[in-house]
């Protein structure tokens, strides 16, 4: 409840105090109607390239899902992160629902959803520490970004070596879960909860699973999972262009510096889908490296609306037609 009540209180701040302090909604509508028929079949285009690499990355971790299936199945779980507070837990959940339906048995969707997820929190974490070293080559300097760059680095570090040395070796997977189990029966007692359903050797098997299918795949799930984000960050980088912040205003370098730490700082639960968040912290970065207030608030305004509502609209509407259907894939 009180999570629910900070949430709202920081949209409400966000939209109704902060943003018009910056620029005036009517200000905002006039620069979005100064888009010419050319910049608008611009924007439907990223917009829908970046529609479509929602599937890849789910395509490469769960073998023999295809690209139709996998579209509507994250449109539906992504979706659901905007009308329900808890984030990525959200998603996942809508996604082994969805997917059971098609047949797939939950420990395959659960490794899909574990690796996707572990991606995109690498990618995340590692992308603050790019722009640090692009702007720091570039001749820029931003204190925020300094600071969570390097954490971002340390955290992407420490990730990539606790997930590679449970990959190691059966023995060491044995250890983690052993670990594991005994904190998950402790914690279970002290919230009066059933036994749990898993145990150290379900660890063991994960690791097997897991360790077999990045054999196979890994550079195409990585491939697909920079492509993924990076296609976000072309949405923006539009919606700036379109509107006439030219590189001279906020460059390359400087968008994806922006775009990369309210990323990470979004990906925090407070709000779903860090609406409040994103759009008061784009828009302070955008305008403290030079954006004019009234045209930045109406690109990042204009950046959420494309890659919130497209996705809300597709996921609730092909969501609401599933049937259940026998799998092609691994069933």
């Amino acid at each position: 409840m009180l999570q629910k009540a900070a949430g709202i209180a920081v949209v409400v701040v966000a939209f109704a105090l902060v943003l018009p302090r910056l620029a005036d909604y009517g200000g905002v509508w006039r620069e979005v109607k100064t888009l010419d028929a050319r910049s608008l079949a611009l924007l439907v285009v990223v917009t829908a390239v970046n529609l479509a690499t929602f599937a890849p990355s789910w395509m490469a971790a769960l073998p023999g899902l295809g690209f139709w299936r996998a579209f509507v199945s994250t449109q539906a779980s992504t979706a659901s992160t905007y009308v329900a507070p808890g984030g990525a837990a959200v998603g996942i959940a809508a996604s082994l629902v969805l997917l059971r339906k098609w047949g797939y048995r939950t420990s395959e969707v659960a490794l899909a959803a574990a690796l996707t997820g572990i991606w995109n929190q690498l990618v995340l974490l590692a992308f603050p520490a790019l722009a640090l070293g692009l702007l720091t080559l570039t001749g820029g300097q931003h204190p925020l970004l300094r600071t969570v760059g390097l954490l971002g680095l340390v955290g992407f570090a420490v990730a990539l070596v606790v997930f590679v040395c449970a990959l190691a070796s059966n023995r060491l997977a044995r250890r983690v879960g052993t670990w594991a189990w005994r904190a998950a029966r402790r914690l279970a007692r002290v919230a009066r909860r059933r036994e749990i359903r898993w145990d150290v050797e379900t660890i063991v098997q994960f690791r097997r699973r897991t360790a077999a299918l990045l054999s196979r795949r890994w550079h195409v799930l990585t491939l697909a999972t920079l492509v993924g984000q990076l296609s976000v960050f072309a949405v923006l980088l539009t919606c700036l262009r379109t509107l006439g912040l030219t590189g001279s205003e906020v460059s390359l370098v400087e968008a994806f510096a922006a775009w990369t730490l309210i990323r990470l700082l979004g990906s925090l639960p407070l709000t779903p889908g860090g609406i409040g968040i994103v759009e008061v912290g784009l828009t302070g970065l955008l305008v403290g490296f030079g954006g004019s207030d009234a045209a930045v608030v109406a690109a990042v305004l204009l950046y959420r609306f494309l890659t919130i509502v497209p996705t809300l609209a597709l996921g609730v509407g092909l969501g609401s037609t599933w049937r259940p259907q026998r799998s092609t894939g691994n069933s």
